[in-house]
């Protein structure tokens, strides 16, 4: 195995005589990879009037009144070891105002790709960010990472082109996720790209794909409400590789096919990701459902007829899904002295060492010891017995499969199939031994003179 192919193995402790349920893109993570997150369904104080224009203090004046109970949940997630703090769509200043009316509800929000901004300890940078430095004061304060919607005034210059998106008035309004770093630091800004009969706000020109990073999961996606049917920003960020999405909303239910819990946790399993979805609760716009979910667990809520119009904050430990950060702590409790090091490896190119030809290969490994740069090397024994179940998409359908026990022991898969998609599947239990290796070599016969 070259040194190119060793490095993309991600590590994975394993300990002897345990059992892990699943690997590769399936794999179920234990505790140590995990993170506790939390989304707050939120009872939002409206606007009574939104279509009549307020002045800018009593629009922060209103705002604030929805900030103040951010505040309270944010003490109450802190409490718990929260790490992430998800509030829904409009949770601030409401809806159903006109593009006029919402105007001293705007804040210009600078883009975190293009320049370092921290509102809270740097507050005198820019006017009229009232709302982004007690966001951020919140995120600082209570040491979390904050998600929060908010609505975004950005200049956009008149031009004589007729076919130029620039609005006649002058700038662009957009209905804005907003991310703060646990220091907070402004780390994400995201301009909702699907609008849902929302007069106030533009679509931005093009379509926005943002992510932002965490030391404690890696990486997340930010989508809003509607998005969520559309491939422009959800899929997108999906065939990226993003499995950890956040969802701030304002959905109204539709049953039969779309209540708010329904079509999230359908999502979640139908893409394999997480999904920390935060909703509004108002019962006349038929408004409730919020969830944090993994294609292995759910912790959702949803208000009854009845109930109490009040908000709901849900925290839940989520296992993480970035695969460059999942397999670094996929780790189980020992059970006796010995333990063993594996790695779950996916590559796909061309092997250069002793001969060159193209592959595809998923595969999981134990490393010669316990240090990740001895993932690769040449090993004969184990003793840590699993069962697993690999799986990829590959493209040839000349993919073969093999479980090597310790001392050259062969097992016979309990289950493989190849499905009309190139989906390839291998599942076994019940091992004799310790498992060596278990992997699916895929020949990319096609691409060898390449």
């Amino acid at each position: 195995m070259s040194l190119s192919e060793r490095t993309m193995f991600l590590s994975v402790i394993v300990f002897s005589s345990l059992s892990v349920s699943k690997a590769l893109g399936q794999t179920e993570p234990v505790v140590d990879s995990s993170y506790i997150a939390a989304v707050y369904e939120h009872n939002v104080i409206l606007n009574p009037d939104p279509r009549v224009s307020l002045s800018r203090p009593a629009a922060l004046q209103h705002m604030q009144q929805n900030l103040d109970i951010y505040e309270q949940q944010a003490v109450r997630a802190a409490q718990q070891g929260v790490q992430i703090l998800v509030f829904p769509e409009d949770g601030i200043q409401g809806f159903n105002f006109s593009r006029s009316s919402i105007f001293n509800y705007l804040e210009t929000i600078p883009d975190p790709q293009e320049e370092s901004w921290n509102p809270c300890t740097e507050p005198g940078k820019y006017n009229n960010t009232e709302v982004l430095q007690r966001l951020s004061c919140m995120a600082r304060r209570y040491n979390l990472y904050l998600v929060a919607n908010m609505a975004d005034l950005q200049p956009c210059p008149l031009k004589t082109d007729p076919s130029s998106s620039c609005p006649s008035d002058g700038r662009w309004q957009f209905n804005t996720n907003v991310v703060f770093r646990s220091d907070g630091l402004l780390v994400g800004r995201y301009h909702k790209n699907n609008l849902y009969f929302e007069a106030a706000f533009d679509t931005p020109p093009q379509p926005e794909i943002i992510t932002f990073d965490t030391p404690f999961a890696g990486r997340f996606g930010l989508i809003i409400c509607f998005d969520i049917l559309f491939y422009e920003p959800t899929i997108h960020l999906v065939t990226k590789g993003v499995r950890q999405l956040i969802f701030p909303t304002a959905w109204m239910n539709q049953l039969p096919l779309l209540d708010a819990i329904q079509f999230q946790h359908a999502l979640s399993l139908g893409a394999n990701v997480t999904l920390l979805a935060a909703n509004i609760r108002n019962d006349q716009m038929i408004m409730t459902g919020s969830g944090i979910y993994t294609p292995f667990s759910v912790k959702s809520h949803h208000a009854q007829k009845g109930d109490p119009d009040e908000g709901r904050l849900l925290v839940a430990r989520v296992p993480v899904l970035d695969p460059l950060l999942a397999g670094q702590s996929y780790r189980l409790i020992p059970q006796g002295d010995s333990k063993e090091l594996y790695a779950l490896g996916a590559f796909g190119g061309t092997h250069t060492v002793n001969g060159r030809y193209a592959v595809q290969v998923c595969a999981l490994v134990r490393c010669a010891g316990l240090d990740t740069s001895s993932c690769g090397q040449e090993i004969e024994e184990a003793e840590s017995k699993m069962d697993f179940q690999l799986e990829g998409r590959f493209g040839s359908r000349y993919v073969y499969p093999s479980v090597l026990a310790s001392k050259f022991v062969l097992e016979q898969p309990k289950h493989f199939e190849t499905a009309p998609d190139g989906t390839v599947t291998m599942k076994h239990s019940n091992m004799t031994g310790g498992l060596v290796t278990a992997c699916l070599y895929g020949r990319m016969y096609h691409l060898d003179n390449e």
